[in-house]
């Protein structure tokens, strides 16, 4: 612990050198090959990243839900652990269908479209 904390700014100057000498060549050819703007190509990988990262923690976080659980039934742990955790895990399911939303972006899928098009729907 002692040398993180002793080499925090060499660290995190490595950690800015390492990310920006990554992410160059993936902007050029982006940007060369017809794939969009850099802030497209930022979003696009945001996003790609935000999904990978959703699930592993779904994962995990399935299985400490279950763990919680028992542990709160035999008394080891407090419920509001549990309910935090679910809580925590539902609020993670609900982020990227706020962010769509406000975003103004379409959902997709037999669900999209707006509340006018759901109300007003022909049945079709």
């Amino acid at each position: 612990m002692r040398f993180i904390s002793k080499n925090m700014w060499a660290l995190v100057a490595f950690a800015l050198v390492a990310f920006i000498a990554m992410t160059g060549d993936a902007c050029a050819q982006g940007i060369a090959g017809g794939g969009g703007s850099v802030m497209s190509i930022a979003s696009s990988k945001l996003t790609n990243v935000f999904t990978h990262v959703r699930t592993i923690v779904f994962i995990l976080g399935g299985f400490g839900l279950v763990g919680v659980a028992f542990a709160a039934i035999f008394g080891k742990v407090n419920w509001k652990w549990f309910a935090g955790l679910a809580v925590g895990l539902a609020v993670l399911a609900a982020a990227n269908a706020v962010v769509k939303y406000t975003a103004g972006e379409n959902m997709g899928g037999s669900l999209g479209g707006s509340v006018s098009d759901t109300i007003y729907s022909t049945g079709q």
